[in-house]
């Protein structure tokens, strides 16, 4: 558990926090005092914390050096190929070019190299999930013919990206960075070609609105077999991400398909490991610090690790060669992959400049320094499912132990997160002990939670709905933009991400207010209208969009804009269930001028 205290200096000595990491015990380090860098922490490791154990996918000359080398042109290319032979065959192999170059080869050489030693042979069979139907009961419930249409093709979307892990991955796993997995899969699509864990969330959405039940299942029970094997889900199904998670949505997950089947005998066969992965965050993610007097434990999202992540390797050793300290190297690197652990990766949100405030590049990133709005109420809706879990299958015991983490997490969003003048919940700075007053779809995160005090959910719903008018976050037409911060950064302006879309969209709908729904359907419609456009240009869903240009695909980050796209269809999947289909309490009549005319009042009056 970290824990932070801060400290009262002068703003002229920008005096910071002395705080302790013990992550694990190889890894130890401290904030302290420095006026010469940006706000943030001079490091003390006892040594490097790899990515994972593989001396050819996580660490060492090889892998550095074919990084560094750019015989790819996007670092992830090398680290998703498979070893012709053994690892030690390989390393031998290695070593001898090193010794026949007197450790110097050309970039021929190193490309021989790799054409004698690695292939990128077919780690995944392509799949047609068999409870695929392109018929699903959705479709009988939507009236209007251009929405079922794209509905259509939508669903006809999911076998172009089902894979199923192939038998060579189980028989020689030391010659691939894919971790088998029992059941098929829904890849994201484009570079993405294994399973990640919070994309898996908006995926099983939509396989359950698709009637494909077991599919979902085999998804979750995918992502149950790496708490078995590993004791948490990793970012996602590569050896090179074993170093960090992502956001805790498996808990969820099973609740999406408790809800679709209520299937209590495999609720009961996995309660335990939904518990396992909760703990796990419980154990190893927490941090506390104090607040106004007050001490508060919560979570942050924070990588053991302290190396170039392997599939971005070229790119981060470039980030953080600004600093010449390799202590400060190793915290840039901590914090590039304690950032990719939010799933945000990256953006403005992790970054601190001399300030505390968030005009910084890529370099002086501390993701690990920020209380995510979301991540604490992502954990909060996991504490309260797995309690009434345990209590429908009669273990009061441990109930109850959920339940009270749950208060604690709602009592602590409220009273460290909740700025009650805004009428929002901001990411707070334990260093500076202060919010971070900006905006961000995950500020909306309680309410797709419900994570609002008893009785106060409609007042919550209101007076976020007012923060969104008064931004004028309306202005923009082709989605939620994800900051007001056009940085490069792919999770800021002007990226408009599906998830992102849903958290707000569904967040204010949840709350039950009146001019919260107004705002909610509109935006959902407008999100689909916007898919609809950039399917009809391009004939392809994309992972994110652009929030001003309505329907083009977003840009920005690390790589090129990915087609595919799971989370995408999951979530507009979602939205059309709510805003276009008959027999469901969310859909009325289509928002029509005199509607948009009430929406524009409440904007332009703050009502």
């Amino acid at each position: 558990m970290v824990v932070f205290k801060p400290t009262k200096g002068s703003d002229s000595d920008n005096s910071l926090t002395m705080f302790s990491y013990s992550v694990i015990v190889a890894l130890i380090y401290h904030i302290c005092s420095v006026q010469s860098k940006p706000l943030g922490s001079t490091l003390e490791y006892l040594e490097d914390v790899q990515s994972c154990s593989s001396e050819v996918y996580c660490q060492g000359r090889l892998l550095d050096m074919v990084q560094m080398a750019r015989i790819y042109s996007d670092s992830k290319t090398f680290v998703d190929l498979s070893q012709i032979n053994s690892e030690d065959v390989t390393l031998e192999n290695f070593d001898e070019l090193m010794r026949q170059t007197d450790n110097n080869p050309t970039r021929e050489q190193l490309q021989d190299f790799l054409a004698r030693n690695f292939e990128s042979t077919a780690e995944m069979d392509e799949w047609t999930p068999p409870d695929f139907t392109t018929s699903p009961e959705l479709l009988n419930r939507i009236d209007d013919a251009e929405v079922r249409k794209f509905t259509t093709d939508l669903v006809a979307i999911w076998p172009t990206l089902g894979r199923k892990v192939s038998q060579s991955v189980f028989d020689h796993p030391d010659r691939f960075s894919l971790i088998g997995v029992p059941n098929g899969i829904i890849i994201p699509g484009g570079r993405f070609k294994e399973f990640y864990y919070w994309d898996t969330y908006w995926i099983i959405e939509g396989l359950l609105l698709s009637d494909m039940k077991d599919t979902a299942r085999g998804m979750i029970e995918n992502l149950l077999s790496m708490v078995k094997r590993y004791g948490f889900v990793p970012n996602g199904g590569r050896v090179y991400y074993l170093n960090r998670s992502q956001p805790p949505l498996l808990t969820l997950m099973a609740s999406l398909y408790m809800d679709s089947t209520n299937d209590q005998n495999w609720l009961k066969s996995n309660i335990e490991l939904l518990d396992e992965e909760l703990t796990y965050w419980l154990q190893n993610k927490m941090v506390t610090f104090e607040k106004d007097g007050i001490s508060y434990t919560m979570a942050h999202y924070i990588s053991e690790s302290n190396t170039p992540r392997p599939e971005s390797y070229y790119e981060d050793v470039n980030t953080c060669n600004y600093f010449t300290n390799l202590d400060d190297k190793r915290r840039c690197y901590q914090g590039l992959k304690s950032g990719a652990e939010t799933g945000w990766d990256f953006s403005s949100r992790w970054l601190f400049d001399s300030t505390g405030g968030s005009k910084a590049n890529l370099t002086f990133i501390e993701a690990q320094r920020v209380i995510p709005v979301d991540l604490n109420a992502f954990l909060y809706k996991a504490f309260y499912t797995l309690s009434d879990y345990y209590s429908t299958l009669g273990d009061a015991e441990k109930s109850l132990k959920w339940k009270n983490h749950a208060k604690t997490w709602i009592n602590s969003i409220q009273e460290v997160l909740y700025d009650s003048n805004d009428g929002i919940w901001y990411d707070f700075d334990p260093v500076l002990s202060k919010p971070r007053r900006v905006f961000y779809p995950s500020n909306f995160a309680p309410l797709w939670a419900e994570a609002c005090p008893p009785g106060l959910k409609q007042e919550y719903g209101h007076r976020a709905a007012k923060y969104f008018a008064r931004l004028k976050i309306d202005d923009f037409k082709g989605g939620i933009p994800t900051s007001l911060d056009n940085n490069g950064e792919q999770w800021d302006l002007p990226n408009a991400w599906p998830p992102l879309q849903e958290i707000v969209i569904l967040g204010l709908w949840k709350s039950r207010d009146r001019q919260a729904r107004r705002i909610a359907r509109q935006s959902g419609r407008r999100w689909i209208k916007a898919n609809m456009r950039g399917f009809e240009e391009e004939n392809a869903m994309f992972e994110k969009y652009d929030a001003i240009d309505i329907g083009k695909y977003g840009g920005g980050g690390e790589y090129e804009v990915q087609k595919g796209f799971g989370w995408t269809n999951g979530v507009a999947l979602k939205v059309i269930s709510m805003f276009y289909t008959r027999g469901n309490d969310v859909h009325d009549s289509p928002i029509d001028e005199a509607e948009n005319d009430v929406i524009k009042s409440f904007i332009d009056n703050n009502i």
